[in-house]
């Protein structure tokens, strides 16, 4: 196993539509998504799409773990709202409600940074991992915005093309400062 080298913004690979996996079994294929879960776990990331690590694959791993979930949540909610370490290849997405939710998001390919942004707060996916069995979710709050941020990739879409407000595209360093802030407008 790799740790591979992540683009950054600004790099052609990042800008352009993945390209379909042909066979998700292939060795190749096996040995990409072994060292992409080390370089996401290694960079400290929710998820990793092949594009970020320079092959315009449509390919992906995430997780969404319990401690993102809200704590208020029923046991039923929480299985939307988390997900285990996840390989998906050639994914499909389908948005499963008009609802609108925001949060702050950061990228691997964009270090440093965070930016507030709108998605579907309910979606469904499939896709296969790469041992082809099919994967076939529901999923809501961190599990449908990790998830959606990663399939953005395949796309060639980074997270600050999808905001509304250019002044909430902060540096970390500065995140302290909108808390208090946020809690004030209370």
């Amino acid at each position: 196993m790799a740790i591979l080298k992540i683009a950054r913004m600004g790099h052609p690979v990042l800008a352009q539509k993945a390209q379909m996996v042909e066979d998700p079994t292939a060795p190749e294929i096996r040995r990409l998504v072994r060292d992409m879960i080390e370089t996401m776990i290694d960079a400290n990331g929710a998820g990793l799409a092949a594009p970020q690590v320079h092959v315009p694959l449509r390919l992906a791993v995430f997780q969404a773990p319990e401690d993102r979930a809200e704590q208020r949540l029923s046991e039923a909610e929480r299985y939307d709202q988390t997900a285990p370490l996840t390989v998906i290849i050639n994914p499909e997405i389908e948005i499963a409600g008009p609802e609108m939710e925001g949060g702050w998001e950061g990228c691997l390919s964009i270090p440093g940074m965070r930016g507030f942004v709108e998605r579907p707060a309910h979606v469904r996916y499939r896709g296969v991992d790469h041992e082809m069995r099919p994967i076939a979710r529901t999923a809501k709050g961190f599990h449908a915005r990790v998830l959606q941020h990663e399939l953005d990739h395949l796309d060639g879409i980074l997270y600050p093309q999808r905001m509304r407000d250019l002044t909430k595209l902060i540096f970390e360093s500065e995140a302290k400062h909108w808390v208090p802030a946020a809690e004030a407008e209370e």
